[in-house]
């Protein structure tokens, strides 16, 4: 499963790029320089990894529920445990849902906060990432789009809802939380390979994820940490253009300076 998805990421964008490179060969301006510069060219890779993402997620479905003969969800635990003791609360129900809710939102914002000063404190180059949302505002919202609809579900499924329990299964949890955290930080090499600390605060939170899913048995804790980590910088990466706009031009503003600027612009 994990080398489908990897596949799916890597092959499927290639419907949407190779018929405009053609289309570039045609009229001579395919060369790799103008491609790299190409906004067509970069927005287009985004919108590809949409349709990687319903392949990834079709062929998940269809494993876990072995042709449809099993429920989805269900099979993947994607619901809140019985209790809420795992996060210090007794009792069930929708009001102890919600507590869980707002602890998963907070351990989410946490980690935002906690990459967004690791790369504060450590500023790195810019990294492929940024440089294909800077191309185009189409591309900026294309990945804000990514990072709240279908990441945080595909990846959760993949990597926690399949993959955990699989490697728990042959290897107990902890090395299951290694291997698990390694191979979805792993995964995001390629898109921050000029910024180790990026890299690092990836791999935090894969970690973090891993280990709730481990601790509390469920799925849903995962993804609601997971959505509400990518919310947050979806929206910076929305509002960004219109914060800076009447700013002093920075080379590589980190998250922790957008952030700054947000908050300033609030309050």
């Amino acid at each position: 499963m994990w080398i489908a998805s990897v596949a799916c990421l890597l092959l499927v964008p290639l419907i949407l790029v190779i018929p405009y490179v053609v289309y570039k060969a045609t009229t001579a301006q395919a060369s790799l320089a103008n491609l790299i510069s190409d906004k067509t060219f970069l927005f287009l890779n985004v919108l590809g990894v949409i349709p990687a993402h319903i392949v990834t997620l079709g062929i998940a479905y269809l494993v876990v529920t072995n042709g449809r003969n099993f429920p989805f969800f269900k099979s993947l635990g994607f619901s809140w445990p019985p209790s809420l003791k795992t996060f210090g609360f007794t009792g069930s129900g929708s009001w102890t849902n919600l507590k869980g809710v707002m602890i998963c939102s907070l351990i989410g914002a946490a980690l935002f906060g906690l990459g967004a000063l690791i790369t504060q404190l450590f500023p790195g180059e810019k990294t492929d990432l940024d440089l294909l949302i800077e191309s185009s505002y189409a591309a900026r919202v294309t990945t804000a789009f990514l990072a709240v609809v279908t990441a945080p579900l595909v990846e959760e499924v993949v990597y926690r809802g399949m993959l955990y329990p699989a490697v728990n299964r042959l290897l107990g949890a902890l090395p299951s939380i290694a291997i698990v955290s390694l191979l979805f930080a792993a995964v995001h090499v390629v898109q921050y390979k000029n910024n180790l600390a990026v890299i690092g605060v990836i791999t935090i939170v894969s970690i973090t994820l891993t280990t709730v899913r481990a601790f509390t048995h469920k799925l849903l804790p995962s993804f609601v940490i997971h959505l509400v980590f990518n919310g947050i910088q979806a929206v910076i990466f929305l509002i960004a253009p219109f914060l800076t706009r009447f700013q002093e031009p920075t080379p590589h503003p980190s998250p922790a300076a957008l952030l700054a600027l947000v908050l300033n612009q609030i309050f």
